[in-house]
This record gives C-alpha cells, sequence and structure tokens, in this order.
C-alpha cells in the first residue's frame, strides 16, 4: 500500500473517519429500504409484492455496483495514487528533518503555503544538464514549459513537473492530473482514480434515488392509510436526499470536466490562464520575434553548447551523433481559455472512461490516459496544439530529424527513460518506509 497520506493530522483523521461514516450511512439505508419499506410495509401490510421486489432489486444491483466502485476507487488511491517521484534533494531534506524532530513530532509536519505555479526561487531547479527526469521532457515533440524554456519546477518536491501535474497542499506532493482531495473516498483524485470516481458517484447518486423513491412511496401510503409517519424512514428520506444532492453534483461536474478534458484545477484557472509551450522545431531554427528558442540537451556551465536565444556557439568538439542528438524548441504562449488537451467531447470521455459501454460502467480497467505513452507529448494533444503551431508560423521538422527520432525510439532510448520514471515513482509509492512516507 501506498504510503503517501495526508500531512496535516486533522486532516489524516477525516480521512479515516469519512469512508466509515459513508458505510454507516448506506448500512442504515440498507436496513431501511429492505427491511422497513420493503418487507414491513410493502409485503407484510400493504401485500404489494412487484413493488417490493422491484425495490429491492434496484436497489441491490445499484448498492453492489457502487460497493465495487467505491472499492476500486480506495484501493488506487492508497495503492496507485499518481504521485510524482520526489527529486533527490527533497528526500535529502526530509530524511534531515526527521532526523533532527524528537520523537514525538515525528509525524507532525510544517504547514507551507501553495507553491503552485511560484517562480523559482533559492531552492531553485536542477542546473544539471543530465538533471534525472528532464530527457523525458525534451525526448517529446512538445510539452508545458516555464518562460525560459525549462520545464515547470517543484520547489517542494525538488523535481520536474509533468504536463499537468499540480502540487497538493493535503498530501505535500505532486498529482499528475490532480482533481481535488476528497476525505470521502480516503484521498487525492487524479488521474488514476478520476474514472472510478466518477462511476462511483454515478452509482451513488442512482443508488441515494432508489432509497429516497422507495422512502417517499413508504410515506406516502402511510399517509394515505392512517398509519402515521416511520421516524426512521423520515430520517434516512432526509439524510439521503443531502447526500443524494452532493453525489449527483460530484457526478454532473466531474462528468462535465471529463467531457472537456480537464481537471477541477484546469477549470478555475482555465478563463484567465495560458499555457507555455515548448514545441520542437528543426535543429538551428533561430529566435525571433514571436519566439524564442531553446536547444536541449542545455550546456554544462563553461562549455559552448545548445542554449537559449538563437546563440549559435562553436560545436566543432561535438561528435555528429551529439549534434544529430540535439533537440530545439520554440517557447511560445496559448491565448487565454485554450485548452491545449481539448480532443472533442467524444474523445475526450475516452480517454478517462476507455472505449465501450462495459468499460464506462464497470471498474475494469484504468483510464487510457493514465497509461498513454507517445513520442508526441505526455498527454495526447488536440487541434489547439496545431492552431499554436500555425499562429506562431512554427517550422515543420525536416524528415531527417523525423527519421533520427523514429531510430532512437525504436533502439529504446525513450522507452528506456519513461521505464526508469516509473520504476523510481512506483519505488516511492510502494517501499519507502522514512520520512517522505509519512507526507
Amino acid at each position: 500500500m501506498s504510503s503517501v497520506r495526508a500531512r496535516r493530522s486533522e486532516t489524516r483523521w477525516v480521512t479515516r473517519f469519512m469512508p466509515i461514516l459513508l458505510a454507516a450511512v448506506f448500512g442504515l439505508a440498507t436496513y431501511t429500504t429492505a427491511k422497513r419499506v420493503c418487507v414491513d410495509h410493502f409485503l407484510h401490510r400493504r401485500q404489494q409484492t412487484s413493488a417490493a421486489i422491484a425495490i429491492l432489486v434496484f436497489y441491490f444491483v445499484t448498492f453492489v455496483l457502487m460497493v465495487l466502485t467505491y472499492i476500486r476507487l480506495f484501493l488506487v488511491i492508497h495503492q496507485n495514487p499518481g504521485v510524482v517521484a520526489l527529486g533527490q534533494r527533497a528526500i535529502w531534506r526530509l530524511e534531515k528533518e526527521e532526523k533532527e524532530k524528537p520523537s514525538w513530532r515525528r509525524h507532525k509536519h510544517k504547514q507551507t503555503d501553495d507553491i503552485e505555479a511560484k517562480p523559482y526561487s533559492n531552492v531553485g531547479p536542477d542546473e544539471d544538464p543530465d538533471s534525472p527526469g528532464l530527457e523525458s521532457f525534451y525526448s517529446k515533440d512538445v510539452f508545458i514549459c516555464e518562460p525560459d524554456g525549462k520545464p515547470r519546477w517543484c520547489l517542494s518536491c525538488c523535481t520536474w513537473k509533468p504536463d499537468r501535474a499540480h502540487h497538493c497542499s493535503e498530501i505535500d506532493r505532486c498529482v499528475k492530473k490532480m482533481d481535488h482531495y476528497c476525505p470521502w473516498v480516503g484521498g487525492i483524485v487524479g488521474e488514476t482514480s478520476f474514472k472510478y470516481f466518477i462511476q462511483f458517484t454515478f452509482y451513488g447518486s442512482l443508488c441515494a434515488i432508489v432509497v429516497i423513491t422507495a422512502c417517499a412511496l413508504c410515506t406516502r401510503q402511510r399517509i394515505k392509510a392512517g398509519y402515521g409517519l416511520d421516524g426512521f424512514v423520515i430520517a434516512m428520506l432526509a439524510l439521503n436526499g443531502l447526500l443524494g444532492f452532493f453525489a449527483i453534483a460530484m457526478f454532473t461536474t466531474s462528468t462535465r470536466y471529463a467531457f472537456m478534458n480537464m481537471t477541477n484545477i484546469d477549470y478555475l484557472k482555465s478563463k484567465n490562464f495560458v499555457h507555455n509551450l515548448a514545441i520542437r522545431v528543426p535543429r538551428g531554427t533561430q529566435s525571433c520575434e514571436k519566439y524564442k528558442v531553446i536547444t536541449y540537451p542545455i550546456s554544462k556551465p563553461g562549455d559552448a553548447g545548445p542554449q537559449l536565444s538563437g546563440e549559435a556557439g562553436a560545436r566543432g568538439a561535438a561528435s555528429e551523433r551529439d549534434m544529430l542528438a540535439t533537440r530545439t524548441f520554440a517557447i511560445v504562449k496559448t491565448e487565454l481559455g485554450e485548452n491545449p488537451w481539448d480532443l472533442g467531447f467524444y474523445r475526450n470521455w475516452k480517454s478517462i472512461m476507455g472505449n465501450g459501454l462495459v468499460n464506462w460502467l464497470l471498474p475494469l480497467k484504468d483510464s487510457p490516459c493514465a497509461t498513454y505513452e507517445n513520442n508526441e507529448s505526455f498527454y495526447e494533444m488536440g487541434p489547439i496544439y496545431q492552431s499554436v503551431r500555425e499562429r506562431f508560423g512554427l517550422p515543420p521538422l525536416t524528415d531527417d530529424e523525423k527519421g533520427f527520432t523514429t531510430s532512437k525510439t525504436e533502439a529504446g532510448a525513450q522507452p528506456k527513460e519513461r521505464k526508469q520514471v516509473k520504476k523510481q515513482e512506483q519505488g516511492q509509492q510502494d517501499q519507502m518506509h522514512g520520512p517522505a512516507a509519512n507526507l
């Protein structure tokens, strides 16, 4: 089980308590619907067998599906939350802080401000051209970057942030396609769990609707027959009405985000936010009024080599192979509100929920976006990507560069990098028992 958890003790307690409360509520709802409504009222008192059977079938079908999706969601959140691997500096810092703390404070963590989207500071990005994880960015044809052309850097995790990753203040870790922290389901909802969250809220909504309908019919018949009100049924009617409203609101909101290929964070920032894109262009492309360029791998201090703003730099000592391995990127911006990952409603939906009705309704397979691997980008790009290229007049790649990219990929250079990053992330999720595990 993953060691990643909430940083603040009060959040951890709420996260532990909410699933228990949710189980208790649906346990009472099951007792009320099955025993007091269907058996006691419709069967024994009213002799309405067909109504009792219909309610029981609808309820237990939706209840079982809700439980299955919740179990899958809970397990994914705790076993594979989709966090980005910590940088070595962050691990060293946490180990040092843990050793210096008194034993009674080992699990208390200093509260920090939200560092999302802050500029570089004294805990700046790794300046090493061979910085771990950096190659996974410039081996792509496009990635999200800072104005200087480098990938986004997390000040707390001391690592490069993949596209669409955001820092969660609750667990103090960067999360891929982070949506929100939900104590009701036990943790962070993101790339690996968003599909199951949609399914859970869908079946939770249906289950609540069945309970509300059954309790309302029972109450209406009792009033007409002069039996008086059943306080237990009324209480469940009110409680499930509240939870049902909440579940329906979460389902409709999450479904809307899925159709837009956005997360909660993406949507909140969409109206007044632009993305900086590093888009690959032919080697030798120079900076101009419309854009600057940066060439990777970045040269070490004092070396003549790839650098920003089109500075040629003598590379006489570089081998032909090294020259071919360099990649030049134009640094451009989207317009306000543009979503470069918008593929259209149907493809957006499939990128999260998968192909076919079975995958949409049952918690069987992970989201395609969570397993997406492509040389072009971290996530599949939509028409906006090509629009940006045309808007800035970016030249297309030459056939030689396209061919070199293909041969390099076939040789296993890029897959090897991705495997190393994934191995590092999985190792931190499953094997860490030190201070970083208590976040």
